[in-house]
């Protein structure tokens, strides 16, 4: 019987094939991974987020959206009224980044800064804004204060003011107190500590405060017209004579008394006026002559 206690020698060229197979079996899903991750399409960049009222965002991607690096909410509406251009005049009445009209820019003291909006600083124009936010609220701009979710009146907190005073100037009815409760979660627990630049909610403007317009008065009656009084008419004139008539004599009546004839106050004196005696002179006394 064959003595089968003999020792297998592996073939060379054998082992290196298996070693060869194993590595490869190793390498080649990194490497197709690898090549599948360099020719895919990148992943599609994230989204902006839902943009609320009032946060930065891209300008034209919703409500709130007013550019990379834009100030809110002064740069957002200039983006909306004038592409951002805060010198621009293009002859329509309306000048400046927010498009100031002149009367606006006028009565809410933009003549301090300059002469029309367009001339003025950002800085200024963003300044004479906020006092036309007082007054008039977002209303002054009302499309793109609608794109950007902004609606009634605010006030921009500056250095010295108060609640009591932001009150009694914007006419707040209920007074500081009422201001504050509007205005907590911007304010914080402090009411005598504000921020400036802080934006503040106000209420619809105080209606008593405003001053009643005058009734036009009611017209007096008109009196009824006096009819004109009828016209008399003129006598028929007497047709003229070439003859003037002589009037008759009036005949003497018996009856009639003759008046006795006046006296001639002359012919009454006396022909002639008594003698007047003379008056006898006073002897005069003879001179004597003196004594011895």
């Amino acid at each position: 019987m064959p003595d089968l206690r003999f020792r297998l020698r592996p073939r060379p060229h054998r082992v290196r094939r298996a070693v060869s197979a194993a590595a490869l079996a190793l390498v080649l899903p990194w490497t197709v991974a690898e090549a599948s991750a360099a020719s895919a399409p990148p992943p599609p960049a994230p989204g902006p987020t839902a943009a609320h009222p009032g946060s930065p965002g891209v300008i034209g991607t919703g409500p709130g959206d007013c550019g990379p690096g834009g100030e809110w909410p002064w740069d957002c509406v200039a983006d909306c009224e004038s592409s951002g251009r805060w010198s621009v005049n293009t002859g329509n009445g309306f000048y400046g980044g927010l498009q100031f009209w002149q009367r606006t820019w006028e009565e809410h003291e933009g003549l301090a800064f300059a002469a029309r909006a367009d001339l003025a600083t950002r800085a200024q124009q963003i300044a004479v804004a906020e006092e036309l936010l007082g007054t008039q609220g977002w209303d002054a701009w009302p499309a793109c204060s609608k794109r950007y979710g902004l609606a009634g009146r605010m006030h921009v907190v500056r250095a010295g003011d108060s609640l009591d005073s932001i009150a009694r100037r914007r006419r707040v009815r209920g007074g500081w107190r009422a201001l504050y409760e509007m205005n907590r979660p911007a304010i914080g627990p402090r009411p005598q500590a504000l921020t400036a630049g802080t934006l503040l909610t106000l209420p619809p403007a105080d209606d008593p405060a405003r001053p009643t317009p005058t009734p036009a008065p009611a017209p007096a009656p008109t009196p009824a017209p006096i009819p004109a009084p009828a016209e008399t008419p003129a006598p028929a004139p007497i047709p003229a004579s070439d003859e003037t008539p002589i009037p008759a004599p009036i005949p003497a009546s018996a009856e009639t008394p003759i008046p006795a004839p006046i006296p001639n106050p002359i012919q009454a004196l006396p022909a002639r006026l008594p003698a007047v005696a003379p008056v006898p002179s006073a002897a005069r006394p003879t001179a004597s002559a003196p004594a011895p």
